[in-house]
């Protein structure tokens, strides 16, 4: 479907159904601010868009104008502060439809994780969700979407089936893999690039209970339990999905006792099969070191929430990935020695090792630009910067920590966890060189004028 065009004398954001607010505006502030609060956003304009029409509209006009274009959802992602230009917000357009028959679900542009999640469970039905149901679907969608059952199912774009988007030039498009493949192509990893995104419809899958939740210890028993838990994923199957991490959890009342306040190591994990084989599966791990807290219960799906119990609060955050090709045992004592128990006022708030494999590893059934499917490890870091100064003692210790860590990377990071974007050839590190030259390409083709240039964007051809 392909809406036709109007010349620009036609276009006006009166038109708009949402709010359309400028610097000053009541409700400016509260419309352009997301849940990472680092990004402070002050745009020219914001429009509220409450569905496709607003969006096409507000392209329209913007493509007329030359004004350059950003968009938010949730804004979990919003780690490029915007400072110019038009901001479209999504928040209202939060629709969820379920085909049980099918196992799909279409979202709109601005749902969440928890409305899917509320929709679908029901039906025993499951979404690849990351570790927070908060998150917004589109958003986390184009960047491939790293999932909790990433190891068993692949990532969230494997389950895409198609794409409702608006590209610049004010158009609607229907795409999936037979309609505008390379389209559909550049919307399957390479985030917001090519257009923006009204709807998607994915795949459910018939997955009604796990057995999820996490092991904690104290962090000075981080090394016994970080070199179990590397040893152990060399020799579990697919289906059983974990994480290790290193918390630093400041003494705030959103953070439950007995973990406020606390150094912790721990291990998150997510299975999918036998509850009774995945409790014999983890059994070495809480043999390790001594277990302080133990969350791992059978649940269902729609409590994927407890397992990493990830902020619900908007935080100012810095985030950082690096994708690894191994975790050999040297590579263990060079985390330790960076971010390990002897790292005194350490500043970042948790540095995670995901295991990946599995599915993850497997060539998609349908050609995207995700890059990572060769990485056997994932290390993500995430600190508070509420000051000047901690946002200068986290990029420090953040820059020391991947340069220390390099030598067992990959060399490429993902688009969703990146962290702020740099220059040219720091954005480039999320693709592998030949699907970035793609990427632009598909750029040059449908945003030439490169209004969508703002986070985590590429130049065109």
């Amino acid at each position: 479907m392909t809406t036709t065009h109007h010349t620009p004398d036609l276009f006006a954001l009166s038109d708009i159904h949402g709010p359309v607010l400028r610097p000053g505006d009541p409700g400016y502030a509260d419309e352009v601010t997301g849940f990472n609060l680092a990004a402070l956003h002050t745009p020219d304009v914001v429009i509220g868009a409450t569905g496709a029409a607003d969006i096409v509209t507000a392209m329209r006009w913007a493509s007329a104008t030359h004004t350059p274009v950003a968009v938010q959802a949730t804004g979990h992602g919003a780690n490029f502060p915007i400072d110019s230009g038009l901001l479209i917000t999504t928040t209202r357009m939060t629709e969820v439809d379920i085909a049980p028959t099918a196992r799909t679900a279409t979202a709109a542009a601005g749902a969440k994780w928890r409305h899917v999640l509320d929709a679908s469970t029901p039906h025993g039905l499951a979404a690849l969700t990351g570790t927070s149901s908060d998150a917004g679907v589109v958003g986390y969608t184009l960047g491939g979407g790293l999932p909790i059952l990433g190891r068993a199912y692949g990532y969230a774009t494997d389950l895409v089936r198609s794409f409702q988007v608006v590209t610049p030039d004010g158009t609607l498009h229907e795409t999936d893999h037979t309609n505008e493949p390379e389209l559909f192509w550049a919307l399957r990893g390479g985030k917001g690039n090519v257009g923006v995104v009204t709807q998607v419809t994915f795949d459910l899958l018939p997955v009604a209970r796990i057995l999820g939740g996490a092991v904690y210890c104290h962090g000075e028993h981080t090394e016994p339990l970080l070199r179990a838990w590397a040893d152990w994923t060399r020799t579990v199957p697919p289906e059983m999905c974990s994480a290790f991490s290193l918390l630093r959890l400041p003494p705030i009342p959103q953070i439950p006792e007995p973990l406020r306040g606390g150094f912790w190591a721990r291990v998150a994990i997510a299975w999918t099969g036998d509850t009774t084989e995945g409790e014999r599966l983890i059994a070495p791990l809480r043999e390790a070191a001594p277990v302080a807290v133990d969350t791992v219960e059978e649940m269902d799906y729609a409590a994927m929430d407890r397992i990493y119990m990830d902020p619900q609060d908007p935080l100012p955050a810095r985030e950082s990935c690096k994708l690894l090709r191994d975790l050999p045992p040297d590579a263990i004592s060079t985390l330790l020695a960076e971010a390990g128990p002897t790292a005194k006022d350490y500043p970042i708030l948790m540095v995670e090792i995901r295991h990946m494999g599995g599915a993850l590893s497997r060539p998609a059934a349908v050609e995207d630009a995700i890059c990572a499917r060769d990485a056997a490890y994932f290390l993500q870091t995430v600190a508070i910067v509420a000051s000047p100064p901690a946002a200068e003692a986290t990029e420090q210790a953040t820059a020391a920590l991947n340069t220390a860590m390099a030598p067992y990377g990959t060399g490429r990071t993902m688009v969703n966890i990146h962290g702020a974007p740099g220059d040219e050839q720091d954005r480039a590190r999320a693709w592998t060189p030949e699907v970035y030259a793609h990427l632009r390409r598909a750029k040059q083709n449908y945003d030439p004028a490169n209004l969508l240039r703002y986070g985590h964007t590429v130049t065109p051809a």
